[in-house]
């Protein structure tokens, strides 16, 4: 089992799940965060840690799809080990659904 950042993720990016995380297993988006499954060592620390509610254990039916786009933008976006910023418009984005495809950026992230 792993953990998978799932679409609530998408434009709020609040960042409070990489603070707790023991071995730095996120890689950061230009508007999202995604979890290496294959660092994850599925403590699951993070997963109360989101406002959104955005971390999922992968065991979760349905979750298939956003534990592939977890692993392809963590092997190329940039490793975050420190709380950033979040998007001034995070809260407004925190409610929103249908966010995938469309509003989903697949740019890396600056990292820490």
């Amino acid at each position: 089992m792993t953990y998978v950042v799932v679409e609530a993720c998408i434009k709020c990016k609040y960042m409070d799940c990489v603070e707790v995380c023991p071995v730095d297993c996120f890689y950061e988006g230009e508007n999202m965060l995604v979890i290496h499954p294959d660092e994850c060592i599925d403590c699951g620390v993070c997963e109360p840690e989101c406002p959104v509610d955005a971390i999922k254990p992968d065991t979760q039916p349905g979750l298939e799809a956003w534990l592939e786009l977890n692993r392809k933008y963590a092997a190329s976006w940039p490793n975050i080990t420190a709380k950033g910023t979040p998007p001034e418009d995070a809260d407004a984005w925190a409610k929103k659904t249908g966010k995938y495809p469309k509003d989903f950026s697949d740019k890396p992230g600056e990292g820490t």
